[in-house]
């Protein structure tokens, strides 16, 4: 007995050793990382790390609800990434762009929370340290978001305390978990019992983790009750309706044709947002303020209560590539920004209404854009029901005719009368031109690919053309077969809804030779311009070129 004892007490001296030749202990160790192995020590450092953040996640319900340490580091990380990241993101992951940026996210904080473990095994308190300076990140970041509350970096500080106090007693259990297994001396004892006492031990932490985390993020949401506070939005008749859409306005029996009309869970989303805003309709508020006469606030009763009107209008990305999908048409409905813009009397030097989001996402769009009759709009609808809570509940603006980052703000509740000037927006400040004008544009949604000719010998081309506040006059198509480009060909095109929205086109292309080729396609406006040959990608003032697809005919 006293020989197992003496063992068991050899074995404690050893798991405190230094490194293999070493003849003395690592000054300060909790445990020699050649004995408990780096993977363990990187799994204590990520166990300990997701239960600060689960505990943070659910501390956040009671101090600071839109705080969370991880939202606001990926909300962080969305500012302060380079222009060329952003460019990146979208094109290549287009609207998972966010799903994305969490992976990063996710991917950094499980490295660096690897390192911890790691570090604070070989050497007492410097695991701890870089904990810390994460920690302290999380707060600053929390901090210094906009709308943040008092206590907004109490999350942040917590989820570090909270991983400081359980990463060493986890190492420590780690280790004595080893020394259990080793000197129990009952069968499966060895590196199996080892290994299978480890995990439990991580097991649980990591369960207490999602617990904590997943709990924290329902109680959250319930807090916010957004999606409740939009079951109550009853959306009023429109003083102006529109007029259904006639069938000669849409091809949509073309297979593969985008319909006329955009449902809302295709809508494309790009926003700065990593997690959506929850913004309660009886919380919300719209001040007007700046170069105007009378400063003014609004509640969504205040703006339910007036004569709203409905408006197709097609909203574009200006990161959409020649062709890309970053584009869509809705049935909107709000009040006209002319209206709120008329009683805030705004002064005759003012020639930009900027325009903020709750998470500080700001937009600086031209006064005029907002005034001169286009239609633009503070949108409470989208396609018949209140805004989804993605694409900007309770309120968000749809401006004709420009791009979404100089006038599409979701969750707006800012408008500053200001000047260019005196003010920029966030993605001018990062290069983008201020104006932001949609680009006359087409695209082919079909033939892409192989395809053969249908029982009458031809092939439907068809796709989408957009030339907003002027309208598409036509549109026209050319094939290559390998020989070089052939004549331009007029389309058929649908009724125009307005100017304010694309049009579909189509064209039978009649015994198409079988092979390979090259289909190509332009938009001309009613003014006669043409929309532009010369390839430019999307920075800084939106793409252009001609869409071309490859076909093979069977």
């Amino acid at each position: 007995m006293r020989r197992r004892e003496g063992s068991n007490r050899r074995v404690t001296t050893l798991q405190a050793a230094g490194p293999p030749g070493s003849a003395e202990p690592t000054d300060g160790a909790i445990a020699n990382p050649a004995r408990l192995g780096w993977v363990w020590c990187s799994l204590a450092g990520i166990a300990a790390l997701a239960l600060g953040l689960g505990i943070a996640e659910l501390s956040a319900v009671l101090v600071s609800p839109r705080a969370t340490p991880v939202v606001a580091a990926g909300d962080t990380a969305i500012e302060l990434a380079p222009r060329w990241g952003k460019d990146f993101a979208i094109a290549v992951f287009g609207v998972r762009d966010k799903l994305f940026l969490v992976t990063v996210v996710a991917v950094v904080a499980v490295l660096l929370a690897a390192a911890a473990g790691i570090l604070e095994a070989r050497r007492r308190r410097t695991g701890l340290i870089l904990i810390a300076l994460v920690s302290i990140s999380l707060a600053l970041a929390a901090a210094s978001r906009p709308g943040a509350d008092t206590f907004a970096y109490v999350p942040g500080l917590l989820a570090g305390v909270s991983a400081m106090v359980v990463l060493p007693i986890l190492l420590r259990r780690l280790g004595a978990a080893g020394l259990a297994a080793a000197g129990s001396g009952v069968a499966g004892s060895g590196a199996g019992g080892t290994s299978g006492r480890r995990a439990v031990l991580l097991g649980g932490v990591l369960a207490a983790a999602g617990v904590t985390g997943f709990g924290g993020y329902a109680l959250g949401a319930r807090v916010r009750g957004v999606a409740s506070s939009r079951a109550d939005v009853a959306l009023p008749a429109p003083a102006t309706p529109v007029a259904p859409v006639s069938g000669s306005a849409t091809f949509d029996q073309v297979p593969d044709l985008a319909p006329f009309q955009t449902p809302v869970n295709d809508f494309y989303r790009i926003d700065t947002a990593l997690v959506v805003p929850a913004v309660r309709a009886d919380e919300w508020r719209l001040r007007i303020h700046g170069l105007v006469e009378r400063e003014a606030e609004y509640r969504i009763g205040d703006i339910l209560d007036r004569e709203l009107v409905e408006k197709w209008v097609t909203l574009a990305c200006v990161s959409n590539e020649v062709g890309g999908g970053l584009t869509g048409n809705a049935l909107w409905l709000g009040l006209p920004t002319a209206q709120l813009l008329a009683e805030a009397r705004p002064r005759p030097e003012a020639d930009m209404v900027l325009s903020t989001s709750i998470d500080g996402f700001t937009a600086g769009t031209p006064i005029e854009a907002l005034t001169d009759g286009r239609g633009a709009l503070l949108a409470v609808g989208m396609n018949g029901s209140p805004l989804p809570v993605e694409h900007g509940f309770p309120a968000r603006l749809v401006v004709p005719g420009l791009y979404g980052y100089v006038s599409a703000t979701k969750w707006v509740v800012d408008l500053e009368v200001t000047r260019f000037a005196d003010a920029e927006a966030y993605w001018t400040v990062r290069g983008w031109t201020a104006l932001g004008p949609i680009k006359i544009s087409s695209r082919i949604d079909r033939p892409i690919g192989g395809t053969q000719p249908g029982t009458d010998g031809t092939v439907v081309v068809a796709g989408m053309a957009w030339a907003q506040d002027v309208g598409v006059e036509a549109v026209e198509v050319r094939v290559d077969s390998g020989d070089g480009w052939g004549p331009w060909t007029t389309t058929e095109l649908a009724d125009a809804g307005t100017t304010s929205t694309w049009r579909q086109w189509r064209w039978s292309w009649v015994s198409p030779p079988a092979g390979e080729h090259r289909i190509q396609a332009r938009a001309t406006d009613a003014n006669g311009d043409v929309q532009v040959e010369a390839e430019a990608e999307p920075f800084p003032s939106g793409a252009t070129g001609y869409h071309t697809v490859g076909v093979s005919i069977s």
